[in-house]
């Protein structure tokens, strides 16, 4: 079933992250860092930074973390063991399992990387409700997006240049949206003035799901 071959894959992926502690442990690091260099640039206190450069900041860290932490869906994998998976499950049980476990690292990554950055820069945000929904519906994107193109990028080669020039066109608008939603919680307005940015974000992760299903069978058997 093709449930029981996800929930197996995403098991495997579980263990191997923690015996390989060392790319978890990375990213969190690259992630306490960089918040801590935007302090030390910005020389700012606490509730002090401006709200568009606060909310500019937050999105550019979890997108470059996003990048790192997806990156390696497929790069840890040689094309041996590749081969191995062609022979005991789906395409579509990889994609989504791999879909599925990179959304939780980000999720868990934006917990932690809102935590210290306000800690860090403070927390002027008024609505915090949307703001967690908006952190969550963009978990999502930013993991089905960068997965998806991870598998392209599998089959050149595991080129980094070719996967930043693929997902670009598809993170520029998610990031836009993400910004916009983020803003409005930050002002404290009302949640009908979030609904149309939502709604589109929401479509855009659908999108992205159902191509990733429909496409990645293809790619997997070049």
């Amino acid at each position: 079933m093709l449930i029981q071959e996800i929930s197996t894959l995403i098991q495997k992926d579980l263990r191997l992250e923690w015996r390989q502690r060392y790319a978890l442990n990375g990213i969190l690091l690259y992630l306490v860092s960089t918040v801590f260099v935007c302090y030390l640039s910005f020389n700012a206190q606490p509730n002090q930074l401006a709200i568009p450069v606060w909310n500019a900041l937050f999105w550019i860290i979890l997108l470059f973390t996003a990048v790192n932490a997806v990156a390696k869906s497929f790069v840890q994998e040689p094309e041996e063991r590749q081969v191995y998976y062609y022979t005991l499950t789906s395409p579509q049980a990889l994609i989504l399992s791999k879909i599925i476990y990179n959304t939780l690292l980000m999720w868990l990554m934006s917990v932690i990387g809102f935590s210290v950055y306000a800690l860090i820069m403070g927390n002027p945000i008024a609505d915090l409700g949307l703001f967690f929904g908006n952190m969550v519906l963009g978990g999502l994107g930013f993991s089905s997006v960068l997965t998806m193109i991870a598998g392209i990028a599998s089959k050149a080669g595991n080129n980094t240049t070719l996967m930043a020039v693929l997902s670009f066109p598809v993170i520029l608008p998610l990031l836009l949206l993400l910004i916009k939603i983020s803003k409005n919680a930050l002002d404290g307005l009302a949640f009908s003035v979030s609904v149309n940015e939502l709604v589109s974000l929401g479509a855009i992760n659908v999108v992205v799901l159902v191509l990733a299903y429909i496409l990645f069978p293809y790619l997997w058997r070049s």
